[in-house]
């Protein structure tokens, strides 16, 4: 099977993947209180239905979307609504959070629930289903997905590709459910099939998931699916939708465009099983799979767990720490955010929980630029990191945006390349919300 990959850029930092790619996934114990954020989603945040002293059920609506960028949020457990409160997430964000204390019968825990008919759905109906049940990407971006989708509506939709790549160093979480789960995938790929009507399928996952390759394409002909798997060079970040759009087609998304500009779409693994639990079972998006790693953690695992779970007690389930983390990350190690406090829950998007020590996190004195040009072999986007960090250091945006800065898709590629141990990608991204700000 021949490899595909993007033609610029990219980087090939040590996978870190060998403590938890080959180790089944299991279910973190249900947390006694939730802490469920009203934000976890591109756009505005949902709005509180219940207040303190509220009983709800397991999967109960608790917050509605308020407009269409933004998605519904549900009861991870059932209870009493002890309170709602400004928590803050990762990436300084501060939104309100509803805080659950545990209490009553679960309604869909342990319990077979029933199969709904699909096929016949009509793509409004389908759309539906998607945003009533707060389904987001959860591959780290958590664009609501009735939003993504219904946007590509009426829009002739060529290729449909499942993104498989995971290339983040130390996440395996997609990787898990593929191995484990390949026909809930699978039937979620269906369902945007359904709604999309696109003329192809293609399933593109890393060379470095073999049993993945396996069990998808074993599962694909025993289903009868006239979907194409092609292998992924090993690359960051060969899982970025540009690049894998790229990588599979050849075709490159314009600057301001997006995929359904070249006739493209991409879903992710655990979005489309999310999408298949929400439409065959009803289900809404309450729990995923998070990777638990880092050289600080001591048992590193796969683990499903309950949205609204503290990261401190995801982390103590994993063993604890082994010795004191020098950086703890939410996401990959390269687009993630790091936080400070253990208390921070588990969200929609959240791929992974890192405890980095010191020598993984290669801390280091910055010092100036040496004028290498590293930073610009790497950039995927053939951008000029170094040029815009400048620019954007030396207050001149409107130059930074000449150059391309909206471009910048914060890979990080750039800063982990830089021998001076520049916050490339911290600028840049400084430099992008002034301009936001500026619109």
């Amino acid at each position: 099977m021949r490899r595909l990959t993007f033609p610029l850029g990219g980087i090939h930092p040590p996978d870190r993947k060998q403590d938890t790619r080959h180790l089944p996934s299991w279910n973190a114990v249900i947390p006694q209180t939730s802490v469920v954020p009203l934000l976890q989603h591109v756009g505005r945040p949902a709005t509180a239905i219940v207040g303190p002293g509220d009983t709800v059920r397991e999967g109960m609506l608790i917050g509605r979307a308020s407009g269409e960028d933004s998605a519904n949020v549900h009861a991870p457990i059932p209870g009493i609504v002890r309170e709602i409160r400004e928590i803050s997430l990762s990436g300084a964000v501060r939104c309100e959070a509803v805080v659950i204390d545990m209490g009553g019968e679960f309604d869909r825990l342990g319990k077979r629930l029933p199969a709904h008919e699909w096929s016949s759905l009509k793509p409004p109906a389908i759309l539906r289903l998607i945003r009533d049940h707060g389904i987001v990407g959860m591959g780290g971006h958590a664009v609501a997905s009735h939003v993504k989708y219904g946007a590509a509506l009426g829009r002739p939709v060529e290729t449909l590709i499942l993104n498989g790549a995971e290339s983040e160093p130390y996440l395996s979480a997609d990787h898990r459910v593929m191995v484990e789960r390949p026909a809930a995938v699978l039937t979620g790929l269906q369902i945007v099939e359904r709604l999309l009507a696109p003329e192809r399928i293609v399933v593109g996952i890393e060379a470095n998931k073999p049993d993945a390759i396996a069990a998808m394409s074993s599962t694909i002909r025993e289903l009868g699916l006239a979907y194409d798997v092609v292998k992924l060079t090993v690359k960051y970040p060969q899982g970025d939708e540009r690049q894998l759009i790229r990588a599979v087609t050849g075709r490159e998304i314009p600057s301001g465009g997006v995929p359904q500009d070249v006739g493209c779409m991409t879903v992710g693994v655990a979005t489309a099983s999310a999408i298949r639990d929400a439409v065959v079972f009803r289900q809404p998006l309450i729990e995923r799979v998070v990777t638990v790693s880092g050289d600080a953690v001591n048992s590193p695992a796969n683990v499903k767990v309950r949205i609204g779970t503290a990261i401190g007690d995801l982390i103590e389930e994993c063993g604890g720490f082994s010795s004191t983390p020098a950086k703890i990350v939410v996401g990959g190690p390269m687009m993630g955010q790091t936080i400070t406090d253990l208390r921070t829950p588990i969200t929609k998007d959240s791929r992974g929980v890192l405890a980095l020590t010191r020598n993984e996190v290669r801390q280091a004195p910055r010092t100036p630029c040496i004028q290498c040009g590293r930073c610009v072999e790497a950039c995927p986007m053939g951008l000029n990191p170094a040029l815009l960090f400048r620019l954007i250091d030396h207050h001149n945006g409107a130059a930074a945006l000449d150059e391309g800065l909206l471009d910048c898709t914060e890979c990080g590629s750039c800063g982990y390349i830089c021998p001076s141990r520049i916050p490339l990608v911290q600028g840049l991204r400084i430099g992008k919300a002034r301009a936001r700000n500026l619109q």
